[in-house]
């Protein structure tokens, strides 16, 4: 199985063993959940998070008969949520859906109220996006990628990218994608990735390292254009945009990802009930059609696989960050 992560991060952060490593997995099945479970999601209502969260509710209500209640709690870069899922009671009804910006906060935010890694457990990655450069095509006239960095080496300082502000994935994958094709773009931070989009389209910035979900809708009608995606294999929703790899870029790795963690102290039994159901909701028909449209993928990593991936992310982006000496604009 194949998916556009740093996949190779992952492989070296595993155990030799790639068991679920969840004490109690494989016992006799618990009665979780026994009433809705409610889920934190730390970006507000109609976020990239939403889009895999409340699809994904949809069909665990439909296959468990309760509720996964979304609870939208944004604010600080999601790390406000975060710090309330941590502190929640672990009773396994409350949940907490956290992305890639969860292991770029420890980096960018000095006093942040909890530690991902001590007060939270990692249950399962329910979708991964890859990155994808887009450019506005009128500010930007370029017929490829090639074309882009070619023009970036000449005229250092002369295009600028938008994001969803600083210390977002789209500022960091900016800034990794800057160390390694040795190009300098001016940031444009904006207060989200909607807005960051939005004056892409509309031509107040030249270019962006957007999630490919978000970016999708408007690649397709044509106001903005995608030259090359994250990781090392194409998008099976846009098979003519190229890989990082096939670019000459085998290390841009960078997707904009979606995990499922609980609050210490979450019965075993539970954890294990709520990665089983999770993973049933993820790859129902329903919501693997939802996914494709998005060009996520369900790459499925749970327990003590994800629990890595995490540190491996957690570490890359601390090097990304010291290295770019990026801060919160």
């Amino acid at each position: 199985m194949t998916f556009n992560l740093t996949r190779r991060d992952v492989l070296r952060a595993l155990p030799a063993a790639g068991a679920l490593a969840l004490p109690g997995f494989g016992h006799a099945q618990s009665a979780w959940p026994a009433k809705p479970v409610t889920v934190v999601v730390p970006f507000p209502a109609g976020g990239g998070t939403d889009a895999f969260a409340r699809p994904m509710s949809a069909q665990f209500a439909r296959l468990t008969g309760k509720q996964l209640i979304i609870d939208n709690r944004g604010g600080a870069g999601g790390t406000l949520g975060a710090g309330i899922a941590a502190k929640a009671t672990p009773d396994g009804y409350t949940l907490f859906m956290g992305a890639v910006h969860h292991t770029i906060a420890p980096s960018m935010y000095p006093k942040l109220d909890y530690d991902l890694e001590k007060d939270l457990i990692p249950l399962i990655l329910v979708a991964s996006v890859p990155q994808v450069v887009v450019v506005n095509p009128k500010r930007v006239p370029v017929a490829n990628f090639k074309e882009l960095l070619d023009f970036l080496r000449k005229n250092p300082g002369k295009l600028n990218y938008g994001s969803a502000g600083g210390g977002t994935s789209h500022h960091l994958a900016g800034e990794l994608f800057k160390q390694q094709t040795k190009t300098y773009i001016t940031h444009i931070p904006y207060r989200g990735a909607g807005p960051a989009l939005q004056g892409l389209i509309a031509g107040d910035v030249d270019l962006m390292f957007d999630g490919l979900g978000s970016s999708a809708a408007h690649i397709t009608g044509g106001r903005i254009k995608g030259l090359m995606v994250s990781g090392t294999k194409r998008s099976a929703a846009f098979p003519d945009i190229p890989s990082a790899t096939e670019v000459g870029l085998p290390d841009y790795t960078v997707s904009t990802w979606y995990g499922m963690w609980a609050p210490k102290g979450t019965p075993a039994d539970a954890q294990a009930r709520a990665i089983e159901e999770i993973r049933k909701a993820c790859t129902t028909d329903e919501a693997k059609a939802v996914w494709a449209r998005q060009g996520a993928e369900f790459a499925g990593l749970s327990g003590a696989q994800f629990g890595g991936f995490i540190s491996a992310e957690i570490k890359k982006w601390a090097q990304v960050v010291k290295a770019s000496g990026a801060t919160l604009d």
